[in-house]
This record gives C-alpha cells, sequence and structure tokens, in this order.
C-alpha cells in the first residue's frame, strides 16, 4: 500500500497528539570502544525469556553491551513510535509489528535489513512463512524480521468440555462458540465460559473484535471511504462481542488485555479462550500453566466467511537513528534465527519456542512431539490469512486485526475506548458506535480529498 505524502504528514501528527514521553538512550560507544544497545521490547513471555537468555549473546560478542526497556503493549507501542518518528536516538533495536514496518520503511524510519540478511550466513529468510515474510516486506526488501508469528485460533479445556457433555466443533461458528460459552459459563465454580480482550487499545481488544467484524461481514469503510461503523453489519458484530464478553465472559473484561486473558485461562478459569496463537507458548508449559496438556484448539470462528483469523508478527526492526547498526544487527540475528529456537528449546523446553515464524521449527519432531494439538490449525491459520481480502467486501485499506493506514493509531484507539466503556456497561453498544462513526469519518473525509 502506497502511503501518500499527505498521509505521511497526518501520520505525523496522529504520534504528536497521541504520545508523550520517551525513555532511555540509544547506542553509545565506551572509552573502550563497547558499544551499548537499548532495546525497546513488549513485555511478552516469549520476550521475557530472551531477556534471560542473553548472556549467550553477550558472550559471543564481547564489544556489545544490551539495555532492555521491556514495557507492556499499549506503552511499548506509544514509546517506540514516538522515538522513531520524531528521530530521536532512544532505541537501537525496536519491537515492531507488521502494522507499523511497511509505513516506517516507506518514511525511512528504520534499515532495510536485507543487506544485512543477505551476507549473513545461514541466516535462512527463506525459512520464515511467506505470509510473515511479505507483511514485513517494502519493494521486495525486507524491514524487520518476525520474532514470533501468529493467526489467532480459540483454545478450549477439553476437560469441562467432556464434564459439560459439549463437544467443539471441526470448524466452529461464532454463534456455537456463544452458545458453548453459554453452556460452560460456571460449570466449575469461578469458571467463565469464555475469556477474550476488552481492555481499550488498538492492539488490544480491536485485534479479536475485528477478525470477528471482518467475518460478520462488517468493515470500516466502504471503497470511497465512507465510515461504516454505523452500518447494520458493524452494529451486529460489536453487539455480538459485547453481549458475548458480558455475559459469558470473565469479570473486569473491560480491564483485560491479552496479557491477563492469558493469565485468566492459564490459570484455568476460562473454558475457552479466543485470542493470538502464540498463547500456546504459555498454556502448554507445565511451569506457567496448570492447564497444560488439557487443551484442544479449533480454527478462529466464522460467520458469512471461510477463514475468520488475523495475521500478525511481533518483529525486530532498527531505527535509521541508531549510531551502531552493525551490533544491532547481530542481535536482530542472534534473536531470530534458527539456533535462538533451540536454545529456547534447550533452557526451557520446546513448548516455550517462538511459535510461528519458521518453517523449519515445523519440522523439528520434538515440536512436532509437543504441538500436536495446535501446529497445524497454527500453520494454516497463518498461511491462509490475507491482509488485502479480510471480510465479504472490498475495502480501500489493509489489514484483519487492524487498518494499516497511519491515522489508524489515533482512530484505532479511539474506537477502541468507546466498545471498551460498552463491555464495562458505562455506555450502550448504540452510543459507542455513534462516537466512533465521527470519529470515522473525520479520517475517511481526509482520504476522500487526498484521492480527488
Amino acid at each position: 500500500m502506497h502511503i501518500t505524502p499527505v498521509t505521511r504528514a497526518t501520520a505525523l501528527g496522529t504520534v504528536g497528539l497521541l504520545l508523550t514521553g520517551c525513555a532511555g538512550a540509544g547506542a553509545t560507544a565506551s572509552d573502550d570502544g563497547t558499544a551499548h544497545l537499548t532495546v525497546a521490547i513488549v513485555s511478552n513471555p516469549q520476550m521475557q525469556d530472551a531477556i534471560s537468555l542473553q548472556e549467550q549473546f553477550l558472550a559471543e560478542h564481547p564489544g556489545v553491551e544490551v539495555d532492555f526497556v521491556s514495557l507492556p503493549e499499549n506503552e511499548a507501542r506509544a514509546k517506540i513510535t514516538i522515538s522513531v518518528s520524531t528521530g530521536a536516538d532512544a532505541f537501537d533495536v525496536v519491537m515492531i509489528s507488521n502494522y507499523e514496518t511497511r509505513q516506517w520503511a516507506e518514511y525511512g524510519w528504520i534499515e532495510n535489513l536485507q543487506p544485512f540478511m543477505d551476507e549473513s550466513e545461514g541466516y535462512d529468510q527463506e525459512d520464515f512463512i511467506p505470509s510473515l515474510r511479505e507483511s514485513l516486506s517494502h519493494e521486495g526488501d525486507m524491514y524487520s524480521v518476525p520474532f514470533y508469528g501468529e493467526s489467532s485460533f480459540v483454545a478450549y479445556r477439553e476437560d469441562l468440555f467432556e464434564k459439560a457433555g459439549v463437544e467443539m466443533p471441526e470448524n466452529p461458528t461464532w454463534e456455537e462458540v456463544a452458545d458453548l460459552a453459554a453452556e460452560l459459563d460456571g460449570v466449575e465454580p469461578g469458571v467463565s465460559g469464555i475469556c477474550m480482550r476488552g481492555l481499550a487499545g488498538w492492539g488490544e481488544i480491536l485485534s479479536p473484535f475485528n477478525s470477528l467484524l471482518n467475518t460478520f461481514g462488517g468493515r470500516w469503510y466502504d471503497e470511497d471511504w465512507n465510515a461504516e461503523l454505523d452500518s447494520p453489519e458493524f452494529r451486529r458484530a460489536a453487539e455480538f462481542y459485547v453481549d458475548l464478553v458480558r455475559e459469558h465472559g470473565q469479570p473486569g473484561a473491560a480491564n483485560s488485555g491479552f496479557g491477563d486473558c492469558l493469565n485468566h485461562y492459564a490459570q484455568g478459569r476460562a473454558a475457552m479462550f479466543y485470542d493470538a496463537t502464540a498463547m500456546v507458548s504459555t498454556l502448554e508449559d507445565a511451569d506457567a500453566s496448570v492447564v497444560a496438556g488439557l487443551n484442544g484448539y479449533a480454527p478462529a470462528p466464522v460467520a458469512e466467511t471461510d477463514y475468520g483469523g488475523w495475521l500478525y508478527t511481533w518483529s525486530l526492526a532498527i531505527p535509521s537513528t541508531s549510531d551502531n547498526k552493525e551490533e544491532a544487527w547481530e542481535f536482530l540475528e542472534w534473536m531470530t534465527n534458527k539456533e535462538y529456537v533451540r536454545t529456547v528449546a534447550e533452557e526451557y523446553g520446546w513448548e516455550r519456542v517462538p511459535p510461528g515464524n519458521r518453517l523449519s521449527t515445523f519440522e523439528v519432531p520434538e515440536y512436532q512431539e509437543v504441538s500436536e494439538a495446535y501446529a497445524e490449525p497454527m500453520l494454516e491459520g497463518i498461511r491462509r490469512a490475507d491482509p488485502e481480502d479480510p471480510g465479504t467486501r472490498p475495502v480501500p485499506y489493509e489489514g484483519i486485526g487492524f487498518l494499516a493506514i497511519p491515522e489508524f493509531q489515533d482512530l484505532g484507539t479511539r474506537v477502541s475506548q468507546q466498545l471498551s466503556a460498552a463491555v464495562a456497561g458505562q455506555i450502550t453498544v448504540e452510543e459507542a458506535l455513534e462516537q466512533s462513526q465521527e470519529y470515522a469519518e473525520t479520517v475517511g473525509e481526509a482520504y476522500k480529498e487526498d484521492d480527488r
């Protein structure tokens, strides 16, 4: 997707409206020539493993020191975006996604990693799952490399399903999932029927909601950039999502992000969990989850489409402002190569390896053994995701869990706040969509003017 100068200006304005402050200091060199790298990452479990394993990297690179800045998702997005967009040198390695990569590559905010990869013997960039590789590329070159990749699916407690006398369909619909949630709600004391995100944030509640919206036939804009958040299809999807979470979801759902839901389900307090396929690294780790080995996995539910999952990847990039790009690449190479996967497996077990990024991981016998329940729906979901055709009708944007336009950071945040308030019972869905439609119309008008 090409981003015009008008859109780029809007992106910078959006950043200025949204974000304040930035922590950390970029790469520096001490008197003895040591390079100090500041690495900004999201504080998900797989990233915490990388922090704990950093001594291996440091031992292999004695001229480099690494300082991690690990932050919750919403905060990490804000600080990384303001640093990179303003040309600050706060970070040398940043964790971003397929939402930012193409846009930031076109702006010149991040380095082209293709020359680094081409010169790195054994790195094997072709081993990345093709849909992820494509989503992180601009004009044929990769500008960030995937740490892990994901689609979405439903995890469910096979033991609780048996106790309740119900079965998960091979390819469930959302209506079937809602019926199951009602049957399973309270199947054991303190167990909710389902756990789903309700926390405000364009990368929080909107990730699962947008995937549901697409399969329900809804869209944010028609082909002429007319906002459709007050359309019957959008309203139906919003009412379904809010009702499901309010009636059969976890307590305090409006404050539940991915990490909260992951912990809720892993501690045995929900019968189902719809979210990122990356959940398996925690759910099937017996040290972190009381439900390890008790789970089944079903494809993302659908309504009017054949496929309902999203495509997302947490990836690593080098800001163009970094003074030590060679050392930064050495760190990226370490954290995303095949050997790192084996290092995690040796240290923590194959259940904990970063999932869904390299095809070769799925070919390892030890991984096949531990991932028998989820490997196929995970890989199939990542492969099938089509950000260019996310729903039932044409749209002028790309993306499944998000809209790949710069304004979505602000627009998505505002709309997510309205939906989260509806989940909390503070406003009605009708009120949430009425306000959201106004936000969306403002953005749509800018694109209409740009297309003239």
